[in-house]
């Protein structure tokens, strides 16, 4: 089980970082943010990534909140849970302005094998691999909102990845601290 949730989060990292090496700066410059405009190659791919992990969050939030062993690994699953529930409903919010995005596909197998892999643990391996799966989860999402900011070109998502990457890094100093047992 605990291969199958690592080649998920190595899945995770790779497809964060191997498409900023993809897309160039000057071609993502091409986008507007006219309303109903299409987004450029970094903002689409922000937004497709950004989409798919609320629902990796939220199912693997709720399955650590009711089967995490510790209070402190259940207060930080329900804070994802409630976090990116917020985090999507203000993406939305944006993108009911733009043109339609294509819906995201790259993770998904990742993100089920992951949550099914938590569904069949408990005890201190489902812990163990809840936080572990967060800790890399929040290290690509920070890589993925930082990437937003310095090569996004629509200003609507540059501002909401500004906004939101605080709060992406707090996640994953709190996941940090949880991995190190500090909680």
């Amino acid at each position: 089980m605990k291969a199958l949730l690592l080649v998920g989060v190595t899945a995770l990292g790779l497809a964060v970082v191997l498409p900023i090496f993809s897309i160039s700066a000057p071609a993502a410059q091409t986008a507007a943010s006219v309303p109903g405009a299409p987004l450029g190659p970094a903002d689409t791919y922000f937004v497709t990534q950004t989409s798919l992990g609320t629902p990796f969050q939220v199912d693997s939030g709720r399955l650590a909140e009711n089967k995490g062993t510790t209070q402190a690994i259940r207060g930080y699953a329900e804070l994802m849970v409630s976090s990116h529930v917020a985090v999507n409903n203000a993406l939305l919010a944006i993108l009911k302005r733009k043109a339609p995005v294509p819906p995201p596909t790259l993770l998904k197998a990742a993100y089920a094998t992951m949550v099914s892999t938590l569904e069949h643990e408990s005890g201190q391996t489902l812990d163990a691999d809840y936080v572990r799966g967060q800790v890399n989860y929040q290290k690509g999402n920070t890589a993925l909102y930082q990437y937003e900011i310095a090569n996004g070109t629509d200003p609507d998502l540059k501002a909401f990845a500004q906004e939101t990457l605080p709060k992406i890094q707090d996640h994953l100093a709190r996941a940090l601290k949880l991995q190190s047992g500090a909680e």
